[in-house]
């Protein structure tokens, strides 16, 4: 009866809501609508040290320049993807119905993280290098 009435409530092709699949569905959901305001984020932070600092980055604008900052920017997509090594665990727990309304938090801190990490990198790593 009980798993009647959790198939009724399935739309088309849509796994259950306790399944993995469910979960994960739910994670996607949730962290890939933010991956656009994460990579706006950085991408400030780069037109902000460029725009601040402009004659000092001008020569390092070359298509040269476009492999590296790609890299870059790939890096930084995956590990804003470590999100899920802990959000689709933490769905598993039995602290799902907290974590859904706090991951915001998980969200907020990995992307001051990663704030703080691009300013380090730029200023330690590619402004000293910019000739």
């Amino acid at each position: 009866m009980e798993s009647e009435l959790a198939k009724q409530g399935e739309g088309f092709g849509e796994a259950p809501e306790g399944s993995f699949r469910g979960l994960v569905r739910d994670a996607v959901r949730y962290w890939e609508v933010r991956r656009v305001i994460y990579n706006a984020a950085l991408f400030a932070v780069c037109v902000v040290w460029v725009v601040a600092t402009w004659p000092h980055f001008r020569p390092a604008f070359t298509w040269w320049a476009v492999p590296p900052m790609a890299f870059l920017a790939l890096v930084a997509n995956v590990c804003y993807s470590a999100a899920y090594l802990v959000d689709i665990p933490m769905q598993q727990s039995g602290f799902a119905s907290v974590w859904r309304n706090r991951r915001w938090g998980l969200w907020v801190a990995g992307t001051v993280f990663a704030i703080v990490l691009a300013n380090y990198w730029i200023a330690d790593e590619i402004y000293p290098d910019v000739h």
